[in-house]
């Protein structure tokens, strides 16, 4: 494989609050919307360096994990069995004590009509960002561990991605992964999130000549990538890595669209 040039939806620096709305806002509501500074990147093919990708340095890690488990369509398999193995998995490669499944996605191709999307299935994220804030970080375990988290949020905590093909080779729409150290705080711009009952809180990113791109061309079901979206640490290592799934050029016709899932943990040291 090689590295390709391709373009990736970062969002402008205007000094206004970037929003993204899940409902029909008021006529008189001045948008920002992301996404709107298209860019031309190079995004590397990461394979070659793979052993060496480190959640700490990087935010990124793609590792070799076991593909055998096929039953997507069933919420219980994938609660019973798929969920132990991913606990297991992310506390092997990260050494935490505790870690704790609060959401998952299944991602692939959809219509851009958004009555056509579910809370388990989406359409793969064309836009670069981080999952979470200083602030949404914390909220997140409030909101999944009320009992716990006054004790939790006084140790590390980190939030990592787990995100592997359901069954087939990635042919289409891989994600791409942004080397945490080629980015600063400066990059990082607040967008809200907003519901009708409630708003939340994301990175978007904004250009950076200096942002180093990297992706697995065609990973099979046999590899994870864990990606970091918050650590509480701020000890100088990665606290929130930028990445976006891309139309990828060197996309073969008829190619096999892409199907993944995306499962979210938070991890407690």
């Amino acid at each position: 494989m090689a590295d390709v040039k391709t373009q990736l939806n970062y969002s402008v620096d205007n000094g206004r609050e970037i929003d993204y709305y899940f409902f029909e806002p008021a006529q008189d509501v001045k948008l920002n919307p992301p996404g709107t500074d298209v860019q031309d990147v190079v995004i590397r093919d990461g394979w070659s360096q793979a052993e060496s990708f480190s959640l700490d340095a990087e935010g990124f890690a793609i590792k070799s994990f076991d593909g055998g488990f096929r039953q997507f369509d069933n919420e219980e398999a994938i609660t019973s069995l798929l969920y132990p193995q991913v606990i297991e998995f992310i506390k092997k490669q990260t050494g935490a004590r505790r870690v704790e499944i609060f959401d998952k996605t299944i991602r692939q191709r959809l219509p851009d009509d958004l009555s056509q999307q579910t809370e388990e299935h989406r359409p793969a994220v064309l836009l670069v960002h981080s999952d979470y804030t200083p602030r949404s970080g914390p909220a997140r375990v409030r909101d999944i561990l009320p009992e716990d988290a006054d004790e939790l949020l006084t140790g590390r905590v980190v939030f990592y991605n787990f995100w592997k093909s359901l069954y087939d080779v990635v042919e289409e729409l891989p994600l791409a992964c942004c080397d945490a150290r080629s980015s600063i705080d400066e990059d990082m711009l607040l967008m809200n999130l907003k519901y009708s009952d409630r708003t939340g809180e994301i990175y978007v990113l904004r250009h950076s000549p200096d942002h180093k791109w990297w992706y697995f061309p065609k990973m099979s079901a046999d590899h994870a990538l864990l990606l970091k979206t918050y650590d509480s640490e701020i000890d100088g290592r990665a606290r929130f890595m930028g990445h976006s799934a891309f139309e990828d050029p060197t996309t073969p016709v008829g190619a096999q669209p892409r199907q993944s899932i995306e499962i979210r943990t938070m991890a407690f040291f």
